[in-house]
């Protein structure tokens, strides 16, 4: 009975304990994506959901080095946009000019950034934008200049399509000529070889100094209960095959 219960614990605590989270607070599209990119690469894993309607994506502790340099060369987790109307939320009666402006320009980086990386190919984007304040007693117009960051999957060609690129930032931004348009591509790295990694010694297990993980509590009663109804039942069989004389004893 001792060894039994012993056994269930030790391979509860083993199944808990392995397991790593990679990443958490994330949408269920995200989650799936990421789960999908790891399964197609070998990797284990799992889509966690959470009470506030995200979800968290784990693998085991083994694959976890060589997990996050995945999702990380894939462009994982995405960047998070805020909306135009989040920019420009109020949060006080008066703005000025100067925080209107930045705002502004802030909201349009986001919305090219967000379009770019729709594109396919493109892991990672960043668009940077400068616009002068206009200056009315300025006879001379100070043009707008941008710069344009693309991370893109490797073996793909994204050189033919920088002219869209640039024209797409032009037409998005007042007074951006589209020589002031900056656009750099940069292949994302090509994933490391994996390096077999020495198995540590393994160690006696002292159960009484290993806390159970509150998530393996469920499991270990079940277990249990399952494990005193097999005994019960052997009991009433042993008893039912004494003879009448030893069956009150």
């Amino acid at each position: 009975m001792k060894q039994a219960i012993c056994m269930v614990l030790v391979l509860l605590l083993l199944t808990g304990c392995n397991s790593e989270t990679l990443y958490s607070q994330l949408s269920e599209q995200e989650a799936n994506e990421m789960v999908a990119l790891l399964y197609n690469a070998g990797i284990e894993a799992r889509k966690i959901s959470s009470k506030d309607d995200t979800f968290a994506v784990s693998t085991v502790r083994d694959h976890f080095s060589r997990a996050v340099e995945l999702l990380r060369s894939n462009g994982y987790p995405r960047n998070r946009f805020v909306s135009l109307g989040e920019v420009f939320k109020k949060e006080g009666f008066v703005s000025s000019p100067l925080e209107e402006r930045a705002r502004l320009n802030y909201a349009q980086s986001q919305e090219l950034t967000k379009t770019i990386e729709s594109i396919d190919g493109v892991i990672l984007a960043r668009v940077h934008l400068a616009v002068p304040e206009a200056d009315p007693l300025s006879e001379k117009v100070q043009p707008s200049s941008a710069s344009v960051f693309i991370k893109y999957r490797r073996g793909m060609d994204f050189s033919k399509h920088v002219g869209q690129i640039k024209a797409m930032v032009v037409n998005s931004v007042e007074g951006l000529p589209y020589d002031n348009v900056t656009v750099a591509l940069f292949p994302a790295a090509p994933m490391p070889a994996r390096k077999p990694v020495a198995s540590p010694p393994v160690k006696p297990l002292d159960l009484e100094a290993v806390p159970i993980p509150a998530v393996a509590l469920g499991g270990v009663t079940a277990m249990l209960g399952g494990l005193g109804t097999w005994l019960f039942l052997r009991r009433r069989k042993d008893a039912g095959s004494l003879p009448m004389e030893h069956r009150g004893e």
